[in-house]
């Protein structure tokens, strides 16, 4: 895969170093990116890469949200639509990949955007006010910036029922 197609990559002596300082800190790192206008943090230990240009590969017979698999330098990582896995409409237009790593397991999600990577103090993260309402979603809490609100993507549960439901 050449250079020019990867907007982000997390090395793993610089991830050890910013887990370190934010331990201590009392916040953690979280990438924020959007979905039809809801802004959605992911822990930034779980970022891999960011790709702006990827190629697809359709499997038959999967959820519609699971867009297919790609081959990122010799690992096939499948690739889900994270617009429609949160019942959203289908998006035209360009997106990003997010490739994600939850305890070893590799997905690629498909984004509208990406934002920003803020540290967000732990503490300001509450429980949703539904579990029931949405099982992708651990949490939330307002951005330091005052931009609005952000949604703290579960990546245990993406992962766990990825595939089904």
């Amino acid at each position: 895969m050449s250079k020019e197609n990867v907007l982000f990559q997390v090395e793993d002596d610089e991830l050890e170093n910013t887990v370190q300082e934010d331990e201590g800190a009392g916040s953690r790192k979280y990438l924020i990116f959007t979905v039809d206008n809801l802004k959605i943090g992911l822990d930034a230990e779980q970022v891999v890469e960011l790709l702006n240009s990827y190629t697809v590969t359709y499997l038959p017979m999967m959820p519609d949200y699971i867009l297919g698999i790609f081959n990122m330098r010799g690992q096939i990582i499948p690739i889900m639509d994270i617009r429609l896995r949160l019942g959203k409409p289908p998006k035209e237009g360009s997106s990003i990949l997010i490739v994600l790593d939850y305890n070893e397991n590799q997905l690629g999600i498909q984004v509208d955007s990406v934002d920003l990577m803020l540290d967000i103090p732990t503490e300001s993260i509450v429980p949703i006010p539904s579990q029931s309402a949405q099982k992708l979603v651990s949490g939330m809490c307002t951005l330091p910036d005052g931009s609005g609100t952000m949604l703290v993507l579960d990546c245990e549960q993406l992962i766990a029922h990825g595939y089904g439901e």
